[in-house]
């Protein structure tokens, strides 16, 4: 994936949010290690889906500490939850991790799996979809909205899958549900970078098929709700194959 090293900008972004040396006119207070540690894995996150730190980019532990203005200790724990979510691994024993690459073979392959098995969750959801059911669509559905056109990418994703889950489930199958839920947690990333470009952009072609399953899902039309997220997830796999392709 296409990326540059954390810059000068980034840095005072980092330090703004509380990373940084504290200045003289800092208030002094206690910070737990782990509220530090998830400043800076929230900060290293946000630079690897950005492509601020590109793929392949060593995370040692100490230049991460220094760049950041904290111990090593909070560090290790922020890059030990990077790895946990995929966005670095570990490229040997005592050599430290690296922030990860986003292949379109990867994506290929997790897209594939999604495809199989979301298509037979929304059928199996859209024939037994209460009215209950449709409210809490609803719901997800307008939070989604709200948080695109506020430009939250995280948010407008989370909400997109509880709009999601929310129809899948309704099939009654939670094995399914559950491995649908790890492939997202895999796709994640992917999706970022895909909502994140959408956002930026002002193009809304993302978020157009939430509204249509809605109605699908509504109207208690299998073949509809079952085509749309057919053909929503070959448009987010298209989608994202162009953004990873080097030009």
């Amino acid at each position: 994936m296409p990326g540059k090293k954390v810059d000068a900008t980034r840095q005072r972004e980092i330090t703004r949010a509380g990373l940084g040396p504290a200045s003289e006119s800092s208030p002094a207070f206690a910070i737990t290690p782990t509220l530090v540690a998830d400043q800076v894995y929230e900060a290293l996150r946000t630079a690897i889906l950005t492509g601020e730190l590109a793929g392949g980019s060593p995370l040692r532990v100490r230049d991460v500490a220094a760049m950041v203005g904290t111990s090593v200790m909070p560090v290790r724990e922020a890059i030990r939850r990077l790895e946990e979510t995929g966005l670095a691994t570990r490229v040997a024993a005592h050599r430290g991790a690296v922030v990860r690459e986003f292949t379109v073979g990867e994506l290929i392959h997790i897209y594939e799996v999604r495809a199989t098995l979301e298509i037979e969750a929304a059928r199996r959801g859209a024939a037994n979809v209460t009215d209950a059911d449709v409210a809490r669509m609803e719901a997800a559905c307008a939070r989604m909205q709200k948080a695109v056109a506020e430009r939250r990418v995280w948010d407008a994703l989370d909400d997109d899958e509880d709009l999601l889950r929310t129809l899948y489930s309704a099939g009654s199958n939670p094995v399914l549900m559950g491995v649908i839920e790890t492939l997202w947690r895999q796709c994640r990333p992917y999706k970022v970078i895909g909502a994140t470009e959408a956002i930026e952009h002002d193009d809304s072609s993302l978020w157009t098929p939430q509204p249509a399953i809605l109605e699908a899902a509504r109207s208690r039309d299998v073949k509809a709700a079952t085509k749309l997220t057919k053909e929503s997830l070959s448009s987010a796999r298209q989608r994202l194959e162009k953004r990873l392709v080097p030009h």
